[in-house]
């Protein structure tokens, strides 16, 4: 059962994705085969969460071949949180999809795409391999990338050649420290990593490599000051594409830094989380300086993205057990959060005919409902409470204060206040001011958007769950804070160590 519940994350999109490919000439079928797999996957992550939870680390060897030789599926409670999450947002976005997507992206294989993308996307979380972790990788970098420019515009393309540019660099310095680390150590698993690393006779090099793994992901993540791809790509898909890409592409590169910076790279704490906790606050303070200048409404999200990443990595920089909780928790918020608001930026586009927010307006009298669905998360963005934004900023704020790291607990206080402004002057120019008189014509008028706002309200709804069980989500992330900062169970667990 374990084999099964550790494989079904891949190989449910994999079936999916495949059989709709095949249905490609046929819309409705593919549209239901999305659907479908969405809902397959989001029962399996479920239920592997469950297993985990219950019974503590899973492991499946592929093929049977013990570790470190084969080929390792593992999954703690971290883990198994972003499959879930990863599931969620997959579901959200495939309904939202359903009403948004036009047809001719749809002949060019939009559902498969997204299945694709998932199907990596759990296949990063889970896998125990770094190697594999590399492939993982290449399989969301060739699926975002077809899904970034599906139509062809020139905007799109222009962003998605810097997408792709710089992200090839990244895999390419990920697949030279690979090479690296395999002649170092002599394996690739990383729970065998974890041993043979901390024996190595010159920890100095595996500083260095570790540096080199960090501007790997570095970029994937979009953290200071390699995140320049992001804004100039992100906004200008769709929005149901947007929002999946927010909500999951860079929180791989994130789950990859916590966990190869919890797992391998711990000899030099001192100076590789120092650099970490350095550039989490030049991340935050950048993303939201470039939020606060833009005057397109996705493209402030875009910036947000980035300021957003500094407080998920922050809790490593600060490495504490409850900095890393935070850490995770702001993650489940993030991922929840900023899908929505790309969701809601899609509903008022197509309401107002324009993204630039001069363009837009009196959304608040036309369309209370579409209001209160940016107004959600868009507070819980900013650390309004009681949402799930503003238990997540003062986890953080606590674990810098308890350190006493005044510097950083000033820096999220700051930035949170800033991002509150540029939430403002969204609501301010889309919401709250009259339409001007010569806007563009609006895409679609009343109820068109209502099946759009479904999924919208299911997001928001958990946020507001979030904000309401916030000692619960805590106390799951201090269990999975408490595996990354002592890694002998998944290490004996994945070694076949256990009874």
């Amino acid at each position: 059962m374990t084999h099964q519940l550790l494989v079904m994350p891949i190989v449910i999109p994999l079936i999916f994705a495949a059989t709709a490919l095949a249905a490609r000439r046929w819309p409705a079928a593919q549209r239901a085969l999305g659907v479908a797999g969405a809902a397959a996957l989001l029962a399996a992550a479920l239920a592997l969460f469950a297993r985990v939870a219950r019974d503590g680390v899973q492991v499946v060897q592929l093929g049977h071949w013990p570790a470190p030789f084969g080929i390792t599926l593992v999954a703690d409670i971290f883990s198994a949180i972003m499959v879930v999450l990863a599931a969620v947002i997959g579901a959200s976005v495939v309904a939202y999809s359903l009403f948004s997507i036009d047809r001719g992206r749809e002949a060019f294989g939009y559902y498969p795409l997204v299945l694709v993308l998932l199907m990596g996307v759990c296949g990063a979380f889970l896998t125990g391999d770094i190697f594999n972790l590399y492939v993982w990788f290449e399989v969301m970098l060739i699926a975002s990338f077809v899904l970034m420019t599906l139509g062809g515009e020139r905007a799109q393309m222009e962003g998605a050649i810097k997408y792709v540019v710089l992200n090839l660099v990244s895999s390419a310095l990920f697949l030279a420290g690979v090479g690296i680390l395999y002649g170092m150590a002599g394996t690739l698993n990383m729970a065998d990593l974890h041993g043979r690393l901390a024996g190595i006779e010159h920890p100095g090099l595996v500083t260095v490599v570790a540096m080199l793994f960090l501007v790997a992901f570095g970029i994937k993540a979009a953290v200071f000051p390699l995140f320049f791809w992001l804004p100039a790509s992100y906004h200008n898909p769709p929005a149901a594409v947007s929002a999946l890409f927010s909500g999951l592409l860079t929180k791989v590169g994130v789950y990859a830094i916590l966990r190869v910076f919890t797992l391998l790279f711990v000899q030099d704490v001192g100076f590789t989380h120092w650099i970490i906790l350095v550039i989490a606050a030049l991340t935050m303070v950048t993303g939201v300086l470039g939020a606060v200048a833009q005057g397109e409404f996705r493209r402030v999200l875009s910036f947000h993205i980035v300021s957003q990443i500094g407080y998920m990595i922050v809790g490593l920089g600060l490495f504490t057990p409850l900095a890393l909780a935070g850490s995770i928790f702001y993650i489940v918020h993030h991922i929840l959060v900023k899908a929505n608001l790309f969701l809601v930026s899609g509903i008022a586009e197509r309401l107002c005919g324009s993204r630039q927010l001069k363009e837009m307006g009196g959304l608040y009298r036309a369309r209370p409902a579409v209001a209160a669905a940016f107004l959600v998360p868009a507070l819980s963005l900013a650390g309004v409470p009681p949402l799930s934004g503003f238990f997540a900023k003062l986890i953080l704020v606590q674990s810098a204060l308890e350190i006493r790291a005044y510097p950083t607990a000033a820096v999220l206080v700051g930035v949170g206040l800033l991002t509150l402004f540029s939430m403002s002057k969204i609501w301010n120019e889309a919401f709250w001011k009259p339409l001007p008189p010569d806007a563009p014509a609006p895409v679609e008028h009343g109820r068109a958007v209502l099946p759009l706002l479904v999924p919208v309200a299911g997001l928001a709804a958990m946020t507001v769950a979030i904000g309401i069980f916030a000692e619960s989500l805590l106390a799951l992330c201090y269990l999975a804070a408490g595996q990354l900062l002592d890694p002998s169970s998944y290490v004996a667990a994945v070694m076949g160590e256990l009874p």
